[in-house]
């Protein structure tokens, strides 16, 4: 459900909680009505909650947030197929101007609770879905939300929004619309993850986007539901975002306790460094920092010292997404396995986080990271028999010991990896000659392009460059601006780029976006695989979303499979969120399990009164 670059619509499987009601059709067809719908999970709260835990619902309401931004932007338009849209949002795929049918909560994995729909009724065959408008719904400029604004909405994102949408879609039929608050989704097949996947839809106003190009960026503000318009804009540098007072859904338990600055400021910074100098300034108010030697080394200054910059570290309980140096597979010399494998040898991860990070990073090693579904040890039970189809086509070493990226001492001297690597390099076509990696075919030597865009990788990339020069590998670092950066990644441009893979709490749906040779083109596909077997696992992941038994060997035979065919160099996480922020806000007691929690913060006028100029 949070995945890179999908918007909040792109959720996953579904299961329901036992129904709040239950009815017969005329027909006979029993039916029943839930207030909440669920991957995976039994829903934490019940049809009469009043707010999320993790909240303060009398969080006093006013003052000023302060954010910084990296790059630039042209449109405020998130969802057009070009341009750099404006930041939104106090964490990933949160969005201020829009609300969606049914929201997500910080605490669960795949659970959505009531928001523009009060209620869901569907059929025991899952056959189609309804949606129960809630009457109160409206957009910012007064209009009502309907049942018309949800059937325009599904019909404009399949046919002009970004092409994996209509992926998504594909199973629905017909949108209906059966009255003025209820909108019908029909399907082609029974499948019940296909409600889920519609719960998360981003409800567009049919009177502002019906003679607009839903593909194209936008230069002004949209009309949109959500908590917070656009009041102030400096294209490309500012953008300022006012709290809705009259907010139609500030009383719902799904938005208690949230949204609480009166204003959000987002500052654009072209360079990272430099956003790091504009905190200390006072410039913006809150930083997550990435960086582990500005958190150990950085902040040694009076603000700090005095109290008036808080340092802190927040823990973080999600599953981690796989960082990486992700290899592009459809471009040389990475479309070879064993060239990908050897390279992995060469990033010594011990040396880098005993002289870089200060010893506070674990090494990745799943797409599972930290859930049942990472794969250990060696296949057996069900797993072993979803591998054993596709035994023809998978290195026999997918039968033994997983996968897990090679260990040194630290010290830096890899000579054992190196000769692993070129023991692997020489399998695949090439050989040193005169202290240079050259094809056996070609005579041409190997060299790549890793492109990224600040210093913090730099520094660890001139490590890896260094062993890789070691074996006779030239891999060139090209460092781009932010905009640059995140255009030639979407638009495959690039050998290797250090980012993340789709974050996978579970085995779910999205993963036939991110991962299936359909899309082999997309961004989302960062690798750009292209397997037959990843092909028959995220299909059979997708029809399985019902048995956690069989869900739960497919994911660790997908965890398998994948980290045997090295479609990236595994990177590292950290336990915590590390943040630090001027010290004016106050925050609930407890943070929630799965976000640093900063849309629950409030101003604090006290606080704020004894900061010093």
């Amino acid at each position: 459900m949070r995945s890179l670059i999908v918007p909040l619509f792109m959720l996953g499987a579904a299961s329901f909680v036992a129904p709040a009601s239950a009815q017969t059709e005329p027909s006979e067809v029993v039916t029943h009505t839930v207030h909440a719908v669920s991957s995976h999970l039994t829903p934490q709260y019940s049809e009469d909650f009043t707010h999320f835990d993790y909240v303060n619902p009398d969080a006093p309401k006013g003052g000023t947030l302060r954010m910084a931004a990296l790059g630039t932007y042209d449109s405020f338009n998130r969802f057009a197929r070009r341009g750099d849209p404006v930041a939104e949002g106090l964490k990933p795929y949160q969005r201020f101007i829009y609300d969606t049918l049914m929201i997500d909560n910080d605490d669960e994995y795949g659970v959505l609770y009531p928001l523009i729909a009060e209620s869901v009724t569907y059929p025991e065959d899952y056959t189609w879905v309804e949606y129960n408008i809630n009457p109160k719904a409206q957009f910012n400029d007064g209009e009502p939300v309907t049942a018309e604004d949800v059937a325009f909405s599904f019909n404009k994102f399949v046919d002009q929004g970004l092409p994996q949408i209509a992926v998504l879609y594909k199973h629905v039929k017909d949108a209906k619309v059966v009255d003025e608050h209820t909108v019908r989704f029909e399907f082609d097949s029974p499948q019940k993850n296909y409600i889920t996947d519609l719960a998360g839809l981003t409800i567009l106003p049919q009177h502002y986007w019906q003679d607009k190009d839903l593909s194209a960026p936008l230069s002004t503000p949209p009309v949109g539901s959500g908590p917070y318009v656009v009041s102030d804009f400096d294209m490309g540098s500012s953008v300022t975002y006012s709290r809705v007072k009259d907010y139609w859904a500030k009383d719902l338990p799904s938005r208690k306790g949230l949204f609480n600055f009166d204003t959000i400021i987002f500052e654009y910074f072209l360079d990272r460094s430099v956003t790091l100098e504009a905190f200390k300034a006072g410039e913006y108010d809150f930083r997550a920092e990435a960086v582990m030697a500005n958190w150990k080394e950085a902040y040694d200054i009076p603000a700090v010292n005095r109290g008036d910059i808080v340092k802190a570290e927040i823990p973080n309980k999600a599953p981690k997404p796989l960082t990486a140096l992700i290899f592009n597979t459809q471009r040389a010399p990475f479309t070879n396995r064993k060239v990908r494998q050897a390279l992995n040898y060469m990033l010594d991860f011990e040396s880098l986080n005993k002289t870089l990070f200060y010893g506070e990073y674990t090494r990745a090693e799943s797409y599972f990271q930290d859930t049942k579904y990472k794969a250990e040890g060696k296949p057996e039970g069900k797993e072993l028999e979803i591998l054993n189809q596709y035994k023809d086509q998978l290195p026999p070493e997918v039968f033994g010991e997983v996968w897990r990226p090679n260990q040194t001492d630290g010290s830096g001297r890899i000579r054992g990896a190196m000769r692993e690597a070129l023991a692997l390099l020489k399998e695949a076509g090439w050989t040193l000659k005169d202290r240079r990696l050259v094809n056996q075919k070609t005579g041409e030597p190997m060299e790549f392009e890793l492109l990224i865009y600040d210093n913090s990788t730099e520094r660890y990339a001139n490590s890896f460059k260094k062993n890789l020069d070691r074996i006779g590998i030239t891999m060139n670092i090209r460092k781009v601006d932010t905009s640059q950066y995140m255009s030639r990644v979407h638009e495959k441009d690039f050998q290797m780029v250090s980012l993340y893979f789709t974050e996978m709490p579970y085995p779910s749906t999205d993963m036939e976006l991110t991962w299936h040779s359909k899309n082999v083109n997309s961004s989302w596909n960062t690798a750009g695989v292209n397997d037959p077997v990843i092909d028959s696992m995220v299909e059979n992941i997708a029809a399985n979303q019902g048995d956690d038994e069989l869900l739960t060997a497919y994911g660790r035979a997908f965890d398998r499979v994948a980290l045997w065919n090295f479609y990236g160099i595994p990177r590292w996480y950290s336990a915590d969120y590390r943040v630090a922020y001027w010290n004016k806000f106050s925050r609930p007691a407890s943070s929630p399990k799965l976000e640093i929690g900063l849309d629950t913060w409030w101003y604090d006028e006290q606080k704020a009164k004894t900061l010093k100029p």
